[in-house]
């Protein structure tokens, strides 16, 4: 349901793009969310991808390399990200050199989509950036939001998905959410929430209502 009287910024009507900005748990769907949000004429920005972008990078794989060395890397070659996260996580330290090395690449990548969307008249932008919130002070993103989403998910559903789509235990779960802001201080900045417990279908209707809630539908 709409969180009453709260907007990341009053809706412009000069602005061609309306843009959203979706928060959520480890594996609550928002990047399902996103895709209902965006619709079939709008645009998902998603981070992760430009992650997997980035570490493909030639420069950024022989940084990492000299780093953690050749056990980050599988035989065909290829970077290991599982095993590149399983030594950031336990390393606070590693972590924050991945995140220079990384981020600074991934935000223009986010900034350039965006400003290329919205110059193209894009009508819908969503941003599926993981933590969105937490890294504000970095990337900015958030005041280029005309709304944020909150996706509420049941956290045993969370942890099935989990564990079916990614192979993470409950503890790597608890481990990585560790990082991010508590759920419901992220939840207070949301002017929207939607429910992804339930079938597609159920998602499709939660997205309905955030746009026309929105005068988007």
């Amino acid at each position: 349901m709409p969180i009453a009287g709260r907007r990341s910024l009053p809706w412009h009507p000069m602005r061609a793009s309306f843009v959203f900005g979706v928060l959520g748990g480890v594996a609550s769907g928002k990047s399902a969310v996103a895709r209902e949000l965006a619709g079939p004429t709008g645009v998902v920005l998603d981070a992760d991808r430009e992650v997997h972008a980035v570490l493909r990078q030639p420069a950024v794989l022989a940084t990492l390399r000299a780093e953690h060395g050749a056990g980050i890397f599988g035989p065909d070659g290829e970077l290991d990200r599982a095993a590149l996260a399983r030594i950031v996580f336990a390393d606070p330290a590693a972590r924050s050199r991945l995140e220079a090395l990384t981020h600074p690449l991934v935000r223009a990548n986010l900034r350039a989509r965006l400003e290329a969307a919205r110059a193209s008249g894009v009508p819908r932008i969503v941003l599926d950036v993981p933590l969105l919130l937490e890294n504000d002070a970095q990337h900015g993103l958030v005041a280029e939001c005309d709304a944020l989403v909150w996706v509420e998910t049941d956290p045993l559903v969370r942890a099935a998905r989990a564990a079916a789509t990614r192979g993470w235990s409950p503890d790597e779960v608890a481990r990585r959410e560790a990082a991010q802001w508590p759920a419901d201080q992220k939840r207070a900045r949301a002017r929207h929430v939607v429910a992804n417990d339930g079938t597609l279908d159920d998602l499709r209707r939660e997205a309905a209502r955030v746009l026309a809630a929105e005068g988007l539908s």
